[in-house]
């Protein structure tokens, strides 16, 4: 601790040394007799060495107190030692930034963190049905209509495929920036890709498709907006008993996506709350099919896009989704 004095104070020490050699000096070319400096010298030097004492044990109290400080930084902020300038002062407001900046850091970590623990736990509920689903299936296999029972294992397997792909999506949303690759894509190439995707599911539950196709280009993240077309049509062919699903663009705004739907739709009181994480609202009660996770996350991966969503709908009479793809 004494060197980590010395070293803190090298300058001071030095222009002390300085200062008595300059008086030196010039009683020296004076020709003024050292008897009669020594005393006043001799008085000097020890003020110096008190001096020095004092501050040494302040140096070392006011290291002992931080050493304290650094194991309850969250205490810190509000017991720092007062300031003896501006530079001091100036370092105390640097580490109350630093503290705040910590603690905020933390607080967003726990709450995502917390958000992950909920949604494994929601996800682990909702992947059972299908697992069991298919564990039953294969216990009892049909002898007569084996060609049924291979396409509900097949559905069940897709909808499996469908929870997998939304938790890994939900855990690269930290990290979603970093992921972005912004470009022009022709928009209904994107939509053909999520078409396709759920080509069984049109088939099996006999839905129809009215695609009206159009070049129109729009700057999107192609993986992350594809992501979000999946989310939107898995819900309007859960919702959809029979009919329709159509999918064009908006006839008076050319950069807006219009997903239509002849299902049950959403009750009025619902509407308000679907962006919400976890609700599921009257349908998802009723179907026990639902996450609430589905619009949660595309409204996340769309506000990140710079894009919008515009959900109406007029209970049993269908869904309609308009996705602005405009840069907002």
């Amino acid at each position: 601790m004494i060197w980590a004095y010395l070293k803190e104070k090298t300058t001071r020490i030095f222009l002390d040394i300085l200062f008595a050699g300059v008086f030196a000096l010039c009683f020296y070319l004076t020709d003024t007799s050292l008897y009669y400096i020594w005393y006043p010298s001799l008085l000097c030097f020890v003020l110096f060495c008190l001096f020095v004492i004092w501050d040494y044990r302040r140096f070392l109290k006011k290291h002992r107190h931080l050493l304290k400080l650094a194991n309850h930084i969250d205490e810190t902020a509000q017991q720092l030692p007062t300031p003896k300038g501006w530079l001091e002062e100036d370092y105390q407001m640097l580490l109350r930034t630093l503290l705040h900046t910590h603690r905020e850091s933390i607080k967003i970590n726990t709450e995502n963190a917390r958000n992950r623990q909920e949604y494994l736990a929601l996800w682990t509920h909702q992947i059972k049905t299908p697992i069991t689903a298919m564990e039953l299936l294969l216990q009892n296999p049909s002898e007569n209509n084996p060609a049924k029972q291979s396409r509900e294992l097949l559905g069940r397997l897709f909808e499996i495929e469908q929870y997998v792909d939304a938790s890994l999506q939900y855990m690269r949303l930290d990290t979603m920036n970093a992921d972005l690759v912004l470009q022009k894509y022709l928009l209904f190439d994107i939509v053909k890709q999520a078409v396709k995707y759920f080509a069984r599911s049109f088939i099996s539950k006999r839905i129809s498709l009215h695609l009206e196709e159009s070049n129109t280009l729009v700057t999107t993240d192609e993986k992350w907006l594809l992501f979000v077309l999946k989310q939107i049509l898995s819900n309007a062919l859960k919702y959809t008993k029979q009919g329709s699903i159509s999918i064009y663009l908006h006839p008076n705004e050319p950069q807006t996506l219009v997903i239509e739907d002849t299902g049950i739709g959403i009750a009025p009181e619902d509407l308000p709350r679907i962006y919400e994480k976890g609700f599921t609202g009257t349908n998802g009660r009723i179907q026990k099919k639902s996450t609430g996770i589905g619009l949660y996350l595309s409204k996340i991966v769309l506000d990140k896009l710079g894009h919008g969503i515009l959900i109406s709908s007029k209970e049993g009479c269908g869904t309609r989704v308009e996705i602005f793809l405009t840069k907002l």
